[in-house]
């Protein structure tokens, strides 16, 4: 036989069978999150809505499924649903949120949250660490570490997945590194091996704003949205954008440093020479000064501009609207560009005013584009820590380590009973 004439299997380079089951494996993964996100999104549901909303067969549905149960992510709740007219009843599948957390930190000017958080995106429980000894990345890290242990320790019963630390700055996802953070002082600090070392637990790390999209993805009320702005501003400035469920990253994921663009109507100076650079003009910092400088407060937390507004003082209340309008051209500026579907904001005034969101949105002008503050406005630090590790497992749920089993006297609860 020729070798024109050799059958083509003969001719298959020698990576073909592995570049076929690294395709196949590509797949099950990819079936795999959208049978967990399904049941995230509808649970409890049973399997053959579960195939009927993912386009999947019945057959790769129930096997996913199994995999998925034995992996102690879901489970069969405790009531069938019997399918009209003959036949079995249905057994409907849920998350199981009462096994397994991940943990989250996320790291801020005046303080690192850690916080536990189940497979619903709930916080569990939560603690601030002041940094009150410094910003110095070993101290703030090992004291983050530490914390993390103590969570874990109080929660009884509960199994560990991993991490997701989340911070303000240029942060590169693929290498687990704050490149720079200037307010904290961090530059090319290794985050991700630091926290590791210190929990022995698998560590991802992002931005906070791309946390927070895919926080909004997977738990809030922009899931399903085809395209999403989020604007974080806090004492860092910045942005994200995703499209199709991928948050854009860019080259050494340094999309959405924002902090410099400028602010039409801005008057604050800013440290690189010029005059209303976003972050300058909108920081907390720059709130919380003003404030003093108005005898609002005398303190250093925005919080207290909030309370001083909800407790009737009129300067405080002024204040805040004036910054949400500010905000608003901020996200009119933005959205002029990327045309987001979904504009979410997360913003001191906004989270907590009516006023606020009602001047944001005045300023962003455009009604073809649903703007909405947070909605994680009581934990969303807490949530943006652990939503990077949540991510990562909605991604690929095969990835986690088979939990042990559960004892068979130990009675399954229902939805309502978890919540």
């Amino acid at each position: 036989m020729s070798r024109s004439a050799a059958p083509l299997s003969l001719l298959d380079p020698p990576a073909a069978p592995a570049a076929r089951r690294a395709a196949d494996g590509a797949r099950r993964r990819t079936s795999a999150s959208a049978v967990l996100r399904t049941v995230l999104e509808h649970g409890p549901v049973a399997r053959s809505t579960i195939a009927r909303l993912t386009g999947l067969s019945p057959a790769s549905v129930t096997d996913h499924c199994a995999r998925l149960d034995a992996l102690g992510l879901i489970r069969e709740t405790a009531a069938p649903r019997r399918a009209k007219g003959a036949g079995r009843p249905h057994v409907p599948v849920d998350l199981d949120a009462d096994r397994f957390v991940v943990g989250g930190v996320h790291v801020a000017v005046p303080y690192t949250s850690v916080a536990l958080l189940d497979l619903r995106g709930r916080v569990v429980a939560e603690r601030r660490l002041g940094h009150d000894e410094g910003t110095e990345p070993d101290r703030v890290l090992a004291n983050a570490a530490r914390g993390l242990g103590a969570l874990l320790s109080e929660a009884e019963g509960r199994l560990p997945l991993g991490v997701g630390v989340a911070a303000g700055g240029w942060v590169d996802r693929d290498s687990g590194t704050v490149v720079e953070h200037a307010l904290l002082g961090w530059r090319d600090v290794a985050v991700r091996d630091a926290i590791s070392e210190r929990t022995g637990l698998p560590v991802q790390v992002d931005g906070h704003a791309r946390a927070l999209v895919n926080a909004e993805r997977l738990f809030g009320r922009a899931r399903g949205s085809r395209s999403m702005l989020h604007l974080f501003v806090g004492n860092v400035v910045d942005a994200a954008f995703a499209t199709h469920d991928e948050v854009h990253h860019g080259p050494r994921s340094q999309a959405g440093a924002i902090a410099h663009l400028p602010l039409a109507g801005g008057t604050e100076p800013c440290e690189c020479g010029q005059t209303g650079c976003l972050q300058a003009e909108l920081s907390e910092r720059t709130l919380c000064r003003r404030a003093r400088e108005r005898r609002i407060i005398r303190s250093a937390n925005p919080v207290h501009v909030v309370r001083a507004a909800a407790e009737g003082d009129p300067a405080a209340a002024r204040l805040l609207v004036e910054r949400a309008r500010m905000v608003g051209r901020a996200a009119r500026l933005l959205l002029d560009v990327l045309n987001p579907e979904t504009v979410v904001v997360t913003e001191v005034g906004v989270m907590s005013r009516q006023d606020c969101l009602t001047a944001l949105r005045e300023a962003v002008g455009r009604r073809d584009a649903l703007v909405v503050p947070s909605s994680f406005p009581d934990s969303v630090l807490a949530v943006a820590g652990g939503s990077v590790a949540l991510d990562v497992l909605y991604r690929d749920p095969l990835s986690v380590p088979a939990a042990p089993k559960r004892n068979s006297a130990e009675p399954a609860r229902s939805s309502e009973e978890s919540n």
